[in-house]
């Protein structure tokens, strides 16, 4: 089947869900790499020498603040960006909105919480694995009709 073009478009309303929620995770990923920043200047915290701000500082990579928002974020980059390359060739298998376009919020409202119950205010879990597992499903789910749609 010849790739339909208006897929890729923004009369494709699955297309623009998910323009938009990718545009919000950047957003959420640029967020973590300022706390990540704010975090180093609370706790004086600060990998390279030439960031110290008095002599009296010394390197350090132990903060469990600043640790914790590195790894939220971390967790962010090995989940975000696979699914900015899965929700694109899932639009392209023109799926139902109802369900693309909940697929999508899905993934973009867990992957926030995520954060918050993990870098922002630290809430025990399983609120931390809840948010990473409907993150993860809804992923894998759309990865799974894309390889049923590529049928190799």
């Amino acid at each position: 089947m010849p790739l339909q073009i208006e897929l890729i478009s923004l009369n494709n309303e699955v297309f623009r869900c998910f323009m938009g929620w990718s545009a919000v995770l950047v957003l959420k990923m640029f967020g973590m790499s300022l706390l990540t920043g704010l975090w180093r200047f609370i706790t004086l915290t600060f990998a390279n020498p030439e960031d110290l701000m008095s002599p009296k500082l010394k390197v350090k990579f132990d903060d469990p603040n600043v640790e914790r928002v590195r790894r939220a974020h971390r967790n962010d980059l090995e989940n975000i960006l696979p699914f900015f390359i899965v929700g694109l060739l899932y639009t392209l298998t023109n799926p139902s909105a109802f369900i693309a376009i909940n697929l999508f919020r899905a993934v973009g409202i867990s992957r926030i919480v995520h954060t918050l119950v993990y870098a922002v205010v630290v809430v025990p879990q399983p609120a931390r694995a809840l948010s990473f597992f409907v993150a993860l499903g809804a992923t894998a789910y759309m990865a799974l009709q894309v390889i049923v749609a590529g049928a190799f």
